[in-house]
């Protein structure tokens, strides 16, 4: 074990942040009206009474972005967990289905999915990553000593869960994910300055583009699904999303 430094922290995020800075700009400005309308609900905007053209068009594209960046960004998080678990402990990169990261500490093979927060799936989503842990554990442990546990853990990159033993697996979450792979219990609160590098000019650039997006989308929105007189047309909007092709 080698404790990892701050230096080395700042120079992973300051490499690696700005792809996510640059594909979250790129996925703006690559949508589409039709392909962000297709995919929220047109009922719940009816029911918050949105009546303007300029309104609807920001509700829908904060809500379709929110997602996104949700997305982008936890990638960019277990990319930052992989690389101070590999500094660390030597941790990699798992070729298992599902399984995110694998390292040894403490003579135990520990085999991790990594989530951004701890409400991230449902019954399903769940049943399906202790079936990933109940596979990854059965190909390890036919490789490795049998003397060493092997243990799965959820990890979980921000958020608490006051219960970490789910049985089949501990679920780690902020704090004591952080420290799990990294031995620090600081570190959760030590990567969060590294993470604004260059963040107001990045998003200064963001909101310049959302602006045009939203102007372009508004008059497209107009054009397509408000009347003459300009209320938005909820049926055509309906007919759209909904409606049999």
């Amino acid at each position: 074990m080698q404790a990892i430094t701050q230096d080395k922290i700042v120079i992973y995020v300051e490499e690696n942040i700005p792809y996510f800075h640059h594909n979250r700009l790129e996925k703006l400005e690559k949508l589409k009206l039709n392909e962000v309308l297709k995919r929220k609900n047109p009922y719940l905007f009816k029911v918050k009474h949105i009546t303007t053209a300029g309104d609807f068009i920001k509700t829908i594209l904060e809500a379709f972005l929110s997602s996104q960046e949700e997305s982008l960004f936890g990638g960019f998080l277990e990319g930052l967990a992989v690389y101070i678990c590999n500094y660390v402990y030597g941790g990699n990169k798992s070729s298992a289905e599902g399984i995110d990261l694998e390292f040894e500490k403490d003579n135990a093979k520990y085999i991790v999915s990594i989530k951004s927060g701890p409400n991230w799936g449902n019954s399903s989503q769940i049943n399906k990553m202790k079936d990933n842990f109940r596979k990854a554990k059965k190909v390890l442990k036919t490789n490795i000593s049998t003397s060493q546990n092997v243990i799965a853990v959820n990890g979980c990159c921000y958020g608490k869960d006051n219960s970490p033993d789910k049985g089949e697996y501990l679920k780690l979450c902020g704090q004591r994910f952080w420290a799990f792979i990294s031995g620090n219990e600081d570190l959760y609160t030590d990567i969060i300055e590294p993470l604004g590098h260059k963040a107001k000019d990045k998003n200064d650039q963001f909101h310049e583009a959302y602006a045009k997006v939203v102007n372009k989308f508004t008059l497209e929105f107009i054009a397509n699904y408000c009347d003459p007189s300009g209320a938005i047309h909820w049926e055509k909007v309906l007919k759209y999303n909904s409606g049999k092709d």
